[in-house]
């Protein structure tokens, strides 16, 4: 299967990416990658939770970023999930925060969330993101207590008993880690050009050749993975993209924190929070067990 995005998939991305950017060249608190300030309330002893940016939260309604799967009867654009997909990749590339699929899911069904000017919880697997700052919660929160998060941007509570997993939701997870596999990828390369020791870049020595490489290729089959379970929507498909964008994330961050060394942990490097948005991320409905048991399943027939 070959794929080529479309004129109109490339604006969609394009529009994506330049909304997060708008936010970021504004000082918005959540790109901590790049102004590492506000984190000195969300981090350390005593720290608070971290708070919602309703301000992108809105933009991101206006742009459509909730609606795009509804009907243009219904308010939206009437795009797909290999729409939705390109766009929660831009969002995983960015560390945006927020229960972004929960209300994406919520639209239509929910009155304010796909303007976003309503934000929606939901629980995912045992996992519900950001309850302390959702307007509304569905499914599955009964119960609910609050747990320390690896992420210093994502409030989290954990549920009694597991939420029954939508499986556009573990797409869409798989189109995060997408994101974040790129990115760390980006990062790794471009450090390994500046960085030098023993006066060349450290991107001349094979073992960081090998690391780059290896984060690559990773990426890339989880992104061919990605995009075909979202033009199949099979639930398979679904868990083989979800397996794959999970390794991709969680072991690209990890080699993209060996090119770095000691300076990938500091605030002021965003590779340690990719690093712990996708621990987080990989511990939500559909991750590994989940996945794995479908896929055997599928097989056994």
């Amino acid at each position: 299967m070959r794929f080529q995005l479309s004129g109109e998939q490339e604006d969609l991305r394009g529009a994506v990416r330049a909304a997060i950017g708008r936010r970021a060249a504004s000082g918005s608190s959540w790109l901590v990658a790049q102004f590492p300030a506000p984190l000195s309330g969300v981090a350390g002893p005593g720290a608070h939770p971290p708070r919602l940016d309703r301000g992108l939260w809105r933009e991101f309604g206006e742009l459509g970023f909730f609606s795009m799967r509804l009907s243009e009867a219904d308010g939206g654009a009437g795009l797909g999930l290999p729409e939705a997909v390109l766009a929660f990749e831009e969002a995983g590339r960015a560390l945006v925060p927020g229960p972004l699929i929960a209300t994406h899911l919520a639209a239509g069904e929910v009155p304010g969330a796909a303007e976003g000017e309503v934000v929606v919880a939901a629980a995912d697997g045992r996992l519900v993101e950001w309850l302390d700052e959702a307007d509304v919660v569905r499914r599955g929160a009964e119960g609910a207590v609050p747990m320390k998060s690896v992420d210093p941007l994502t409030s989290l509570h954990r549920v009694p008993a597991p939420a029954r997993t939508d499986p556009v939701a573990v797409l869409l997870t798989a189109a995060e880690q997408l994101g974040t596999a790129t990115r760390v990828c980006e990062l790794a390369v471009q450090h390994a050009r500046t960085r030098e020791q023993f006066g060349q870049p450290i991107g001349a020595f094979q073992a960081v050749k090998h690391l780059c490489a290896q984060m690559l290729v990773r990426a890339e089959v989880a992104r061919a993975a990605v995009y075909a379970a979202a033009v199949t929507a099979d639930r398979a498909d679904i868990a083989a993209a979800r397996l794959l964008a999970d390794e991709a994330a969680e072991r690209g961050a990890r080699d993209c924190l060996q090119v770095h060394g000691g300076m990938g942990f500091t605030w002021e490097s965003e590779v340690h929070l990719h690093l712990k948005r996708a621990w987080v991320r990989a511990q939500r409905g559909g991750g590994a067990t989940e996945s794995e048991e479908l896929l055997a399943a599928d097989l056994a027939v």
